[in-house]
Formats: structure tokens, sequence, C-alpha cells
């Protein structure tokens, strides 16, 4: 479960930092 979570959380962290980085993907 911790694994999930933490998973989830980085890949959440990616989706934000390419919504607020368009221009780098």
């Amino acid at each position: 479960m911790i694994v999930i979570l933490g998973l989830t959380a980085i890949v959440f962290m990616y989706l934000i930092y390419a919504l607020l980085n368009p221009e780098k993907f």
C-alpha cells in the first residue's frame, strides 16, 4: 500500500511539473 501511494505521489508531482512547465515537454 505504501509503495502504491509513493508511486501515485511521484506521478502526481510529475503531472503538476508538466503543467507548470509545458515548454519542456
